[in-house]
């Protein structure tokens, strides 16, 4: 069994008080003007659907009108620990959501009530076994299939265009093939489209690629990256994943464990710089946070900060970010603040919140942001035999 799924059931008994919390439904929130909106992948079986809230100025979320939202095709009815499962397209008129039960990848039209429609042809196969992260820039898609499949070849990176109507177009002979038991927990780009990353949860590697201009990946020299190998090393179970949004030479990976079969406390995050050849620097040591198991990752828009989601202890720690890339933590909310198996999180267009789904508890968290300092919002609970996972906040 994966070092992941012990750590789900770790986060499931520290954060198991906060399940039964009770979340805004209605009331005085109902009258706050409607703000935006926040999509959850339900990861529902045998149909999949899409859990949608509108978001209100007072920072309340209320289901949205017709939530939730069937979206064709099948999740797998459990927790499929990653991050990037739901993403928003580049022009913001399209949700990409992974159906990891039925080997395909959905994409939803969002209509200007918040209301979600499939696209004609969707979903569409994913050129692997188990899709659980999608990445994105402008046309450009990538989608992580975990697997573990029968064949060689199941588990694996896979490119797309996305075209103006909503299509998704396989990309010929941009597939690059992993090892089946690597289990990848995440693909994505950096802020320029000229690079992508991956990690690979079962194996402690990292991936690092340059795009080319037709789309397709190229290794970087000595890619995949042993976080082992690195000196110093770089902590076990490299699962979330993010790049500065102000400089796409800085990478940010989180670290579950701090020994192969280790307990998962501390957390650490490590920092890279990624050059334009694809090569990955450790930017010094990890640097532990007061939390267990690091998963899931977040930076403020203006790169200044970045939130880490500690599944086993239910918190979130915060770092500030300074030249080069390097780390110093802050602090964490208390642990149990958020709910049980807590997974991806994604901030506010304006970085005022950030919201945290959270597999374990069926439900999404929120929290006010003023620098790196997180206050908890109300939450809202999901759809009934949710197991939700990726989340995107309009």
């Amino acid at each position: 069994m994966y070092l992941l799924t012990r750590v789900v059931a770790v986060a499931s008994l520290l954060a198991s008080a906060l399940a039964g919390a009770s979340f805004a439904a209605g009331g005085a929130s109902a009258a706050s003007d409607v703000v935006g909106h926040v999509y959850v992948n339900d990861n529902t079986a045998p149909v999949n659907s899409i859990a949608g809230f509108d978001r209100h100025a007072d920072g309340s979320l209320t289901p949205a009108p017709g939530s939730p939202f069937s979206i064709g095709g099948s999740g797998t009815g459990h927790p499929d620990a990653s991050q990037g499962s739901l993403q928003l397209s580049a022009d913001g008129r399209y949700l990409l959501a992974v159906d990891a039960g039925s080997n395909q990848i959905s994409v939803l039209r969002i209509k200007p009530d918040g209301a979600l429609q499939a696209v004609e042809g969707s979903p569409v196969a994913s050129g692997g076994v188990a899709p659980v992260s999608i990445g994105v820039h402008d046309d450009l898609v990538y989608v992580g299939n975990a697997g573990p499949g029968s064949s060689l070849g199941d588990t694996n990176y896979t490119g797309f265009r996305l075209n103006a109507g909503g299509q998704l177009r396989p990309i010929p002979d941009s597939t690059y093939v992993l090892p089946n038991d690597s289990k990848p927990g995440q693909v994505l780009f950096n802020g320029d489209g000229t690079r992508v990353a991956g990690t690979r949860i079962a194996t402690s590697l990292i991936d690092s690629f340059t795009v080319g201009q037709d789309g397709r990946l190229t290794a970087a020299p000595g890619s995949p990256y042993d976080a082992q190998a690195f000196s110093p090393a770089q902590g076990w179970g490299q699962l979330g994943s993010e790049f500065n949004p102000t400089n796409p030479d800085e990478l940010f990976v989180s670290d579950a464990h701090t020994a192969a079969g280790g307990a998962a406390f501390p957390g650490l995050v490590s920092s890279f710089t990624d050059a334009a050849d694809g090569t990955l620097t450790p930017v010094g040591a990890p640097v532990a946070n007061d939390g267990g198991a690091a998963c899931w990752i977040e930076i403020s828009h203006d790169g200044s900060f970045l939130f880490v989601v500690n599944t086993a202890s239910a918190s979130i720690s915060s770092y500030s970010i300074g030249t080069g890339g390097t780390l110093t933590f802050l602090q964490s909310t208390a642990p149990g603040q958020i709910g049980a198996g807590a997974e991806d999180a994604r901030l506010s267009p304006d970085g005022s919140t950030l919201w945290v789904v959270e597999s374990g508890s069926n439900a999404v968290s929120g929290f006010t942001v003023d620098g790196g300092t997180l206050t908890p919002l109300t939450g809202a609970a999901g759809p009934r035999g949710a197991s939700p996972s990726g989340i995107v906040v309009t």
